[in-house]
């Protein structure tokens, strides 16, 4: 497949209407699409229209969420069988067809979309990203938000230089009982933050026995999917939800999981704009090689305000932030405090005011209109998966790393400094700032 030359900039189109399939189905009477509209108060002209690339698990679970099936025109996969069923469900479901598209790069080109949803492997979120932004699209780009450090001060550059507003799917900062958590350790209700313990599932391998590698199946645009990772012959177990256990397209639980829990943790400790200085680590391997990534781990981070970070296999899931005067806990739908009166007063006028979210995708669309900044902007995106690939490094290569976080750059070590980027295959390029 050739690469396509650049696509150009495209003015951002959010008022034009003329989409007539989307406005046809929101007069009609369909009672899901009338109570969304009615409580948004948006006529069908102000729905903001958004194309879904990659339509497999996630993508699925993103394009159904109630708060964003109202919104979409188009889907793209390199799967047909992932395209097709996604078109004939949202048919059956809500009585209107979506535009489909093999290549992710003609869906950019459509005029009538306003943005998209990134919900690929995660070798996949800089170039698709990035590609969007310079359509002239929003982005919502699954976490982590990127697969190797210096593809994310690109796709940073990208969103500054277009305007767009790019909203990472971390989406636990949207959920109350993680915004509470962070604004009590920032508020210093439990003194100041001594450790914090982070636990990461262990890896959901259950595909046994391996098998040998094949022709990919017709229904599938196996070089697509590949795009920029180095070129392997196909095998199932490393495609579709697998391809996060194998280096080449992620980068283990680690981005999979930390990137939830890791992010929580920047957003505690006041590190947004900043992160560790020293990681090291150690990890264990699956005995029968079925996968790359490590099987068990722990990551240690030394941030510049003494505090220190644990994560890894052998904590419990979630966060624990340890202060000097207490502890809390937070988990998805889970809080909790050794000082129960931590929890037990509201969040008072002269604590800390942390940006308030409780609809990921709505904080989206809400921004797209102001042309805010979401509450887990590119940059914070960005940020907290180095947190998780500088683990990842260090683990791989058995040694300590440190880390500058205002030049985002590893020092003296010249090995693990190129592990900040790799090279894409031809004839794909690595985004450059």
């Amino acid at each position: 497949m050739q690469q396509r030359r650049k696509i150009p900039r495209r003015e951002f189109l959010r008022r034009s209407g003329g989409v007539a399939a989307a406005a046809a189905a929101l007069s009609a009477p369909n009672l899901f699409f009338n109570r969304v509209r009615a409580a948004s108060g948006e006529s069908p002209n102000e729905l903001i229209r958004v194309g879904f690339i990659g339509v497999g698990g996630r993508g699925r679970g993103n394009l159904f969420f109630p708060t964003m099936a109202p919104h979409a025109v188009a889907v793209a996969d390199v799967d047909r069988k992932h395209l097709e069923r996604t078109q004939k469900d949202y048919e059956v479901r809500y009585n209107r067809k979506l535009k489909g598209y093999r290549d992710y790069r003609e869906m950019l080109e459509d005029k009538e979309i306003d943005a998209v949803v990134i919900s690929t492997p995660d070798h996949w979120h800089a170039l698709a990203s990035i590609h969007a932004m310079e359509a002239g699209k929003d982005v919502y780009c699954e976490k982590p938000m990127t697969l190797v450090i210096d593809e994310g001060k690109a796709m940073i550059a990208t969103a500054r230089r277009y305007n767009r507003v790019f909203q990472t799917g971390s989406q636990q900062r949207s959920s109350k009982e993680f915004f509470r958590a962070c604004t009590y350790v920032r508020s210093g209700r439990i003194g100041r933050i001594r450790t914090v313990r982070v636990g990461i599932p262990g890896v959901n391998w259950t595909k046994e026995p391996l098998v040998p590698d094949s022709d990919p199946p017709p229904e599938l645009d196996y070089n697509l999917w590949l795009g920029p990772a180095p070129w392997r012959p196909y095998n199932k177990w490393r495609v579709h939800y697998y391809f996060r256990f194998f280096w080449d397209y992620s980068g283990g639980q680690m981005t999979n999981w930390g990137a939830h829990h890791l992010d929580i943790t920047q957003w505690g400790l006041g590190m947004d704009e900043s992160g560790p200085v020293e990681i090291y680590g150690r990890a264990e391997y699956d005995p029968q090689g079925r996968y790359e990534v490590p099987s068990w781990f722990e990551a240690v981070y030394k941030y510049p305000n003494g505090t220190t970070v644990l994560a890894g296999m052998s904590h419990r899931t979630g966060v624990t932030f340890e202060g000097e005067e207490g502890v809390i806990y937070v988990n998805r739908g889970r809080l909790e405090s050794t000082v129960p009166e931590v929890l037990e007063e509201p969040i008072r006028d002269d604590e800390v005011q942390l940006y308030r979210s409780t609809n990921h995708y709505q904080n989206w669309f809400d921004c797209i209109k102001s042309r805010k900044r979401p509450i887990c902007d590119v940059a914070i995106g960005h940020r907290s998966a180095t947190v998780c690939h500088l683990g990842n490094i260090a683990i791989r290569l058995g040694r300590p790393i440190r880390w500058d976080p205002k030049s985002e750059r590893i020092l003296d070590d010249e090995e693990a400094a190129r592990m900040q980027r790799y090279e894409y295959r031809a004839p794909w390029k690595f985004p450059e700032v």
